[in-house]
């Protein structure tokens, strides 16, 4: 991924995260590559990964990063062990495409995000402007879910954000490049959960 990183995500994730403040929630943290990016109006940064093997690098890197005040734990984005209305913003990146049960994940998410708060995400997702390219991420898929961490290629992420009743303001789709050709098609956006009326 390293390739990827420097030809757009590094850029990407500096973009949607620099302007976040308050309290944030990062869901299937990895190896901590969004660390870097929060600025110190972030009051609380509590990041979960529920992969055991990726915990210890996110660990090293928090400690290595300027937040030594990162809330880490092991937790699976279907289940969040947050109080409803806890965080200001929940961030996801090229996770909502490996989470076991992406509605029920977006679910809790709505849940534990404060009315108005925003859901930042970058997202890798199915070619539905390509039939050719989204041909072989069918084929593909069975195999590469097992080699890579249940990761779907065909999951229309976008549209499940508004399903799970998300107001989108701001979303992008452009080729992550330097990827895999049928990882390339992604989605990047901030949408926020509305707040009551009146």
């Amino acid at each position: 991924m390293s390739n990827v990183e420097e030809a757009c995500l590094i850029a990407w994730r500096a973009e949607l995260l620099r302007e976040l403040s308050g309290e944030v929630l990062e869901i299937g943290a990895g190896t901590g590559a969004n660390l870097r990016h929060y600025s110190a109006e972030v009051s609380r940064l509590v990041v979960t990964e529920p992969d055991s093997h990726m915990l210890p690098k996110l660990r090293e890197r928090a400690r290595l990063s300027k937040r030594a005040d990162v809330e880490i734990m092991n937790s699976v984005s279907e289940s969040l062990p947050f109080r409803d209305a806890s965080f200001d913003a929940v961030v996801t990146t090229l996770v909502l495409c490996s989470v076991r049960d992406p509605e029920q994940s977006l679910r809790e998410i709505h849940r534990v995000l404060r009315p108005g708060g925003a859901l930042v995400y970058i997202e890798h997702v199915a070619a539905e402007d390509r039939a050719d390219r989204f041909a072989w991420q069918k084929r593909i898929e069975p195999v590469w879910k097992h080699i890579a961490g249940n990761c779907h290629l065909t999951r229309r992420t976008a549209d499940t954000i508004r399903a799970a009743g998300f107001e989108v303001q701001n979303e992008q789709r452009e080729s992550l490049r330097k990827a895999m050709f049928f990882t390339r098609p992604s989605v990047r956006g901030i949408a926020r959960k509305p707040a009551p009326a009146g």
